[in-house]
């Protein structure tokens, strides 16, 4: 498929054709208005952030079976990820576990130049050419995410937001509060956690809820494989801005992501959670950096994180991005009445099976989950769920999960960069924010963190243990 040109006269009689005005609109106090059947339903979307996750999640959105859906409004950083945004979302692609086989959404796509955004401030831009009750995807690195999500509260709109969420304490009570207005207003919120959909865990879950498994006082996490996304980087080379490379580089960078910790362990860390229907209260840790090399980031390679609930249940988190090592990507429960594979493979593949004893044999095996074909994809049914809720005008606000979910990812994370043992209260109330200043950010602004001596800080486990990292 050819790169769709900005000035392709193509594009442009595209975009001549389903251009629509962009309009400021004033939001009503209160409650968002219901969606009756004589109405015009169309509901229009704006994307915040325009990379793999965000574009995946606008193809969700318009393939719902209770359409009609439309992307009309757009807002990166980098003007070349909009347009391959499009390009993708345009042309046909073949089936995957992350999203659907389609012809593309060419129709239900009205984007026109005027309402594609480039800069820090093109959130509220974007945002601006929707309605109250209108769907705002924020898909940026989460650093980005409380101003987002604070502007969408306060224009009126659903929200979807990927996760994590946030990445330390001030971050956490903010989105925590506007979560409070977003619930006042109506509005409904989801979270990028799709494990919660997956039908092989829903299942799992009722089935741990019934008592089947009996206590659980352990579960293993485990997300060991080589190098993925942005994890490790190289010198920075010059342009664009240092800013900017970091946003490219944001899984390197503790401010921008939390870190490989943080946006890779978060699902498998969520849904052991709530298989344990508990958040842990302490943790403690360690990890380390091997073979670096020229690599300037600020990760650790390997994680081995001891979380620990209030009634002295363990989770056991192993994490690993380091080439030719065993590949592990799985989450197992142990209970007083048995034991079960929650994730098979990857962040929540099935099928889920539950075992008598506590050994995953399948001549113990009592129970297998088994998924609709065409509910197959949790991505899929998570926004199915979230359409419907807007449909229906029923409660849908997954904000205080997404929230806790990224604390308890932070609290491990901390953990290890520290090796102290660190209380989930220390993490949701700490005064240290990471990216201070953020929303006020232009393209000229400096990176929260700089290089010093060839090299960005690093943690020091035992040496510096009052932050993640030196200043």
């Amino acid at each position: 498929m050819n790169y769709i040109d900005r000035t392709s006269s193509s594009r442009r009689e595209f975009l001549k054709q389903s251009g629509r005005v962009a309009a400021a609109t004033a939001v009503a106090a209160g409650a968002v208005p219901h969606v009756h059947a004589a109405e015009n339903n169309t509901l229009h979307v704006a994307l915040i952030g325009c990379g793999f996750r965000g574009t995946g999640a606008v193809a969700n959105a318009l393939a719902v079976r209770r359409g009609p859906v439309k992307l009309v409004a757009m807002n990166d950083v980098f003007s070349n990820r909009i347009d391959t945004s499009l390009r993708n979302l345009t042309r046909a692609v073949e089936a995957r576990y992350d999203r659907l086989a389609h012809e593309g959404y060419e129709s239900q796509i009205d984007v026109p130049d005027e309402q594609q955004f480039v800069g820090f401030d093109g959130y509220k831009k974007a945002m601006d050419c929707l309605k109250p009750g209108d769907i705002a995807i924020l898909a940026t690195p989460p650093a980005f995410r409380w101003a987002h999500f604070d502007y969408a509260v306060s224009k009126g709109l659903h929200v979807f937001m990927e996760k994590p969420l946030t990445v330390d304490g001030p971050t956490s009570r903010r989105m925590l509060e506007t979560g409070k207005q977003a619930a006042a207003k109506n509005l409904k919120v989801g979270v990028g956690l799709m494990s919660r959909h997956a039908r092989n865990l829903q299942q799992l879950h009722q089935r741990v809820r019934d008592g089947e498994l009996g206590d659980i006082f352990l579960m293993r996490a485990y997300r060991m494989h080589g190098p993925g996304g942005s994890v490790f980087s190289e010198p920075w080379p010059g342009s664009p801005s240092e800013l900017l490379w970091q946003i490219q580089r944001f899984h390197s960078f503790i401010w921008a992501s939390g870190g490989v910790y943080s946006d890779f362990y978060i699902h498998i860390i969520d849904h052991c959670c709530w298989m344990k229907n508990a958040w842990p209260v302490t943790a403690q840790g360690l990890g380390g950096r091997h073979y670096r090399g020229s690599w300037v980031d600020q990760n650790f390679d390997s994680y081995a994180v001891e979380y620990t609930f209030a009634d002295g249940a363990k989770l056991y988190l192993n994490g690993r991005c380091m080439p030719g090592a065993h590949f592990n990507f799985s989450s197992q429960l142990h209970g007083t009445k048995g034991c079960a594979i929650a994730s098979r493979a990857n962040d929540c593949g099935g099928p889920s099976s539950i075992f008598s004893g506590q050994t995953f044999d399948s001549s113990k095996r009592i129970w297998q989950s088994e998924t609709p074909p065409d509910e197959s994809s949790p991505y899929q049914n998570h926004w199915e769920a979230l359409i419907d809720a807007i449909r229906d005008d029923r409660p849908f606000n997954e904000l205080q999960e997404g929230v806790m979910a990224s604390v308890v990812s932070s609290l491990g994370r901390k953990a290890a960069h520290t090796a102290r043992e660190v209380t989930l209260d220390d993490v949701l109330n700490s005064p240290e924010e990471y990216a201070p200043g953020l929303d006020q950010w232009t393209m000229d602004s400096p990176p929260p963190v700089q290089m010093k001596d060839g090299r960005y800080p690093v943690p020091m486990p035992g040496l510096v243990t009052d932050r993640e990292y030196p200043m």
